[in-house]
């Protein structure tokens, strides 16, 4: 199982703007084999901060989502992020 987890920054002035660019690569992601969630989402708190959520099956089910499918429409710059990819080992019921 691979996680891919994080926080992109935008100006807080272009977040909507960037949310709705990228609102279709969610629908297309959740229908790509091996993909188990997939979201991009403001932050409750923070207004330049977009909260990132993304839960495969493998890295090739990634790989393979990432590399397939027609570019989206370019949305607002990033300022920065901090994202990262998590191997699980097992899951288990909290």
């Amino acid at each position: 199982m691979i996680i891919v987890a994080g926080q992109l920054f935008v100006d807080p002035a272009d977040r909507d703007r960037y949310l709705t660019a990228v609102a279709d690569v969610a629908r297309v992601a959740r229908q790509a084999p091996g993909c188990h969630d997939f979201v991009q989402a403001a932050d409750p708190i923070d207004v330049g901060r977009i909260n990132v959520y993304e839960r495969w099956e493998s890295d090739q089910d990634l790989e393979r989502f990432r590399t397939s499918g027609e570019p989206a429409p370019e949305p607002p710059p990033v300022r920065g992020a901090e994202v990262h990819k998590y191997r699980i080992s097992s899951v288990e019921a909290p």
